[in-house]
């Protein structure tokens, strides 16, 4: 036996492996240290970060209470939008030291039971702008400050009894690459009457208002305004933001025609182009998307799982960009988690970043992608009287101003 286990390492293979080793111990003065400062510094800036969040964002709730009828466009949503699109250049002081980190927002879409609400979670320094950008456009709607969902949510303390699904979403291109929005639905264009409208959002709504009893669909879509990440070919350390990616992109595209007599791009390819080039036009968010599904475990209901992977399907096109889910809890084969013991990790992994709502740094860091203020406002609009889902909250009666001529 132990002729053959001899024979089986006595390979050139092995034979590299254990060079490759010793070099790697004799050179471990040089790489040691590099490696012991570059963790040094990761675990720093993490730890200076959280630091500057819990002492300067107090987040808040805000819910948002529809009037029975929006006459506006999603077009409006983009001008709400602005207001989350708070930036900040930083010098190395500010980031590597007091661990300044941009502000971020998450537009939330939860129904519980079956009643749909709509809310904003943001830092309660930026409330009033926009409170100010939601009434500019929308003069009828009502924002409130209310109680997070979460809090009263029983998942955690109640497991045994408690079913979890969840997800993230990730985009199937490019970021520069647009999905289907609002303008190609024909949404951009004002007086269409609410019948002949076809809103995305509202299979959305419909679906989460179809939810019965003892359960609860959460999704999130943490917005931060856009920042450089893009790594730049040929440049070490140095990075490049979005719309510059978009134009290496477009160059890359124009480039495999360059030289060649009579080829030009195919119409799918123009039409890529054109779309990217209008895309780049306007402000840019870093996004995350993550949803999820809990249910007392009599009620937990398989099919809608399919339902909300579904919700986003809408704003897939199969020329541009879609979303797709990403990181969900589970395995392939049984024998990969025996004891279910990995996936249940993985849920409440899934579920204490939902509640943290982290995404852009620790601790549950991740790799943003980008969606324009157009794009944002399709997949986060206040919905038309079109939406007819008997749970969801409407304001019932219409505010306006007094009569200037009232007695005094």
């Amino acid at each position: 036996m132990f002729d053959v286990m001899s024979a089986f390492f006595d390979k050139p293979f092995f034979h590299l492996l254990g060079q490759m080793y010793d070099i790697a111990a004799v050179l471990a003065f040089i790489w040691g240290p590099l490696v012991a400062v570059w963790l040094a510094q990761k675990l720093w800036l993490d730890y200076v970060r959280l630091d500057f969040i819990r002492k300067n964002y107090e987040f808040i709730l805000l819910e948002i209470k529809l009037p029975r009828t929006i006459d506006k466009t999603p077009m409006a949503m983009e001008l709400v939008l602005q207001a989350l699109h708070q930036g900040g250049t930083y010098n190395w002081y500010d980031k590597w030291w007091l661990g300044k980190v941009r502000p971020w927002f998450s537009l939330e879409i939860v129904s519980i039971e079956g009643e749909v609400r709509l809310l904003v979670r943001t830092p309660s320094k930026f409330k009033k702008l926009i409170e100010s950008h939601i009434y500019a456009q929308y003069p009828d709607i009502e924002v409130v400050e209310v109680q997070d969902y979460i809090s009263l949510a029983p998942y955690l303390h109640e497991k045994n009894e408690w079913s979890m699904w969840g997800c993230e979403f990730a985009l199937t291109k490019p970021d520069p690459y647009p999905i289907k929005t609002y303008v190609d639905y024909g949404l951009d264009k004002a007086g269409t009457k609410e019948e002949f409208k076809s809103d995305p959002i509202t299979s959305m709504i419909e679906f989460l208002g179809s939810i019965g009893r003892g359960q609860q669909i959460w999704m999130q879509i943490l917005v931060q305004a856009n920042g450089d990440r893009y790594a730049t070919p040929g440049k070490w350390f140095k990075k490049h933001n979005w719309k510059e990616e978009g134009g290496r992109l477009i160059k890359e595209l124009q480039a495999k025609y360059s030289g060649i007599d009579g080829a030009k791009p195919s119409k799918s390819e123009q039409e890529a182009i054109a779309a990217i080039e209008r895309s780049l036009s306007k402000i840019g968010f870093d996004c995350g998307i993550r949803t999820i599904y809990i249910a007392q475990k009599e009620h937990f209901d398989p099919s809608n799982i399919a339902g909300i992977t579904g919700a986003f399907r809408q704003y897939s096109s199969p020329t541009l960009n879609g979303f797709r889910p990403s990181n969900t809890p589970g395995f392939s084969y049984p024998w990969q988690d025996i004891n279910e013991w990995r996936e249940s990790k993985q849920k409440r992994k899934l579920f204490d970043a939902y509640v943290r709502r982290s995404y852009f740094y620790a601790p549950y860091k991740k790799t943003p992608f980008v969606l324009n203020a157009e794009e944002l406002a399709t997949i986060y609009h206040f919905p038309g009287g079109v939406a007819e889902t008997p749970t969801f909250s409407r304001v019932e009666s219409r505010k306006g101003e007094p009569p200037s001529n009232l007695p005094i």
